[in-house]
């Protein structure tokens, strides 16, 4: 009995498998997207003060939305483990791909959204904590299902996308003036000439999932051009507000128009080419965009 119960032990996982299991629960909460939440959570709280930030508040209010996102990106990937599977860019995820179960991904998908939810509570406010839930309830609830039905789902998707800054201009103010929106309709409004970029180059992927993306449903990419035109046209003056509405100064201004002009110059060409090529510009235009739009916020303020 004793050579028995060793002979049926639990072997010690090896330090390689250990790294391999952590990896794949990092990579569930997408950590590269989550980049983007940190950064846009960060510089509206920091914006959101006339003065430096204290760092530890800044530090709570940032771990909170980052968590809320992390936990949303997971859940997400359970409710889409079955399409991730047809598709090529997603098949080797953790849960279509079978390294992590499907009840295991729930529960840590609502630990992390359940813990930032309360950080936000206990120690920013209860409006940024509720702006998390509203995050949660229109990305999972709304948005995640509406992705198999209809194409809309790109727009109603850019509004959780949107929040982060928002929660974090709550969290160091208590309110949702003018300029914490003014920061949410710009990541608004670039998310969607950002979002026609992907569909377009992965319309093939999207396709054997069975997501109604706009190059899906009409292959031709008419409308899926002139989405991208207007929402970056629209862009380009509203970038300009948050010098008006006393975010930053004055020589924001210029680089917003600069960096505007060159997102809808891209946007034009992707919709007058329809190509890869030109999908991909504009894709990486936005990806740049972006970040030193925040970044001449910031040090403009």
């Amino acid at each position: 009995m004793k050579q028995a119960s060793a002979d049926t032990a639990p072997v010690p996982l090896s330090a390689a498998r250990r790294a391999s299991i952590l990896g794949d629960y990092v990579a569930l909460t997408k950590p590269r997207l989550n980049l983007l939440v940190v950064l846009t959570s960060a510089a509206g709280y920091y914006l959101a003060t006339e003065t430096a930030p204290e760092v530890l508040p800044m530090a709570r209010a940032v771990a909170g939305t980052a968590l809320v996102a992390s936990g949303a990106a997971v859940l997400n990937q359970v409710y889409e483990r079955r399409t991730d599977a047809l598709m090529r860019r997603t098949r080797r995820r953790p849960l279509p791909d079978g390294r992590v179960g499907t009840t295991e991904a729930t529960v840590y998908g609502l630990v992390l959204s359940a813990a930032g939810v309360l950080i936000l509570a206990i120690w920013s406010n209860l409006t940024a904590s509720l702006l998390a839930l509203a995050t949660l309830a229109i990305y999972l609830l709304v948005y995640t299902p509406l992705k198999l039905r209809s194409s809309i789902a790109t727009v109603v998707g850019a509004v959780p996308g949107a929040l982060p800054p928002l929660i974090g201009w709550s969290a160091a103010r208590g309110d949702l003036s003018i300029g914490g929106w003014t920061l949410f309709l710009i990541v608004f409004l670039w998310q969607i000439p950002h979002f026609m970029a992907i569909a377009w180059m992965y319309r093939d992927d999207y396709r054997a999932g069975g997501f109604p993306m706009l190059p899906v449903v009409e292959p031709d990419g008419r409308r899926t051009g002139r989405q991208a035109v207007f929402y970056s046209a629209a862009l380009l003056p509203l970038s300009m507000l948050p010098p008006l509405v006393g975010v930053c100064g004055l020589l924001f201004f210029w680089v917003a128009l600069a960096l505007g002009a060159g997102l809808l110059a891209l946007s034009i060409r992707f919709s007058q080419e329809r190509s890869d090529r030109a999908a991909r510009q504009l894709f990486l235009g936005s990806i740049a965009y972006l970040p030193l739009i925040w970044a001449a916020m910031v040090l403009d303020h």
